[in-house]
């Protein structure tokens, strides 16, 4: 083996035992991950919390990465920032096999962990009016789910109105959510998540002012 082989085989090995797990139980605790992912966009702004416990990686949220976990395949780009770092990429590429585009419009997620700015809505994919369910989720982790900004909704899912307090959300975020709605059928839709919490805005949760 020349010496090149050699560090190529080291570092090699040291990625796969230095890599975090995923799921305990892949098959059922993806399951369940999914099932609370479907009731949050049922109710959009009511907040659950998982309790699947799972890998997780530097630059990730335990939500956010079981949420990967179930959603993210191979046929899924996923749009990570610039500077998140090798860990999440490598926890993602080795346990989901999605592809990770720098191009936002071409990405089915769109993951914006702690600490780094939301892209603008109108950038990521809308879907075309064949296919609206060619468009993108955005899956933002917010400092809470229980104060900042509140937000009253209403809409499908919601009888009358409902309060969500979300502390993360960009200036401008109410304006940029307007003209989403406006683009229906096309259009993003939201999943906020905060340490192991998650809630749903579906693209047709209306933000009042």
């Amino acid at each position: 083996m020349t010496p090149t082989q050699t560090m190529t085989a080291a570092l090699a090995t040291r990625s796969a035992t230095s890599l975090l797990p995923g799921f305990g139980d892949p098959v059922d605790d993806a399951q369940q991950v999914f099932a609370a992912a479907l009731q949050a966009f049922a109710n959009p702004g009511r907040t659950a919390t998982l309790a699947i416990g799972c890998g997780c990686p530097a630059g990730l949220s335990p939500a956010m990465a079981a949420l990967l976990l179930t959603l993210a395949d191979p046929d899924t780009p996923v749009w990570l920032p610039a500077d998140i770092g090798d860990a999440a990429r490598a926890f993602l590429r080795f346990h989901c096999g999605c592809p990770l585009v720098d191009d936002l419009a071409a990405a089915t997620f769109v993951c914006v962990p702690a600490g780094h700015a939301m892209p603008a809505l109108s950038r990521c994919a809308q879907g075309d009016p064949a296919y609206p369910d060619r468009s993108a989720t955005l899956i933002a982790e917010m400092a809470s789910l229980d104060e900042g900004e509140a937000l009253t909704l209403r809409g499908p899912g919601i009888e009358t109105t409902r309060t969500l307090h979300a502390d993360g959300l960009p200036p401008g975020f109410r304006a940029q959510w307007r003209a989403n709605n406006a683009g229906f059928p096309l259009g993003v839709d939201l999943l906020l998540t905060a340490g192991n919490r998650i809630c749903a805005l579906a693209r047709t949760t209306i933000v009042e002012d």
